[in-house]
């Protein structure tokens, strides 16, 4: 190897390692899906209601169902429709704001964005606890679409982006 090759080799190998401690001793990233403690063991999780000015009829049902579908998943949680579940978890559609131009080319607006807001309401009756977040995430789609051109093309990002951030600030106390 030569002198050159062997610094690259080094500070490669040096990087790595900062890399390596940086991500063991931070406890803000974990490698597993989910953090819940071991006397938890079920889940109720309700009907994520739109009470939005603006609703799209497809966003509460499609929503709940991906929510749903993740936690029960990526978790060893049980899933129940009893009150006394070891957390309950709420939600509902506080903002569906598709009024903002985002870009603006030639005096035209060119992209348009979508912003979404959920509030949810975590209860951990073993803790005999609750918590209140709000998740929010905006979308952007070109001005040439109409609002429910972009909400087609939209949809799926949309409800993924949400749940998968509904579930990262339950159970990765992110």
């Amino acid at each position: 190897m030569t002198s050159k090759n062997n610094k690259i080799f080094i500070f490669e190998s040096i990087g790595i390692l900062f890399l390596l401690l940086l991500f063991s001793g931070c406890k803000i990233y974990s490698f597993k899906d989910a953090v819940i403690p071991q006397e938890v063991k079920t889940v109720k999780i309700g009907f994520i209601e739109n009470r939005a000015r603006y609703v799209n009829p497809q966003l509460s049902p499609k929503l709940t169902d991906k929510v749903q579908t993740k936690i029960i998943s990526q978790t060893k949680l049980t899933r129940t429709n009893n009150d006394d579940a070891h957390y309950v978890i709420n939600g509902t559609i506080t903002n569906y704001d598709p009024s903002q131009t985002v870009g603006v080319s030639a005096q035209q607006a060119t992209t348009n964005r979508l912003t979404v807001t959920i509030h949810i309401v975590l209860k951990k009756t073993l803790e005999n606890k609750e918590e209140e977040f709000d998740v929010s995430r905006s979308f952007d789609y070109s001005a040439n679409l109409t609002l429910q051109q972009a909400e087609g093309q939209l949809l799926d990002e949309v409800v993924r982006s949400l749940a998968d951030e509904i579930f990262n600030r339950i159970f990765s106390n992110w």
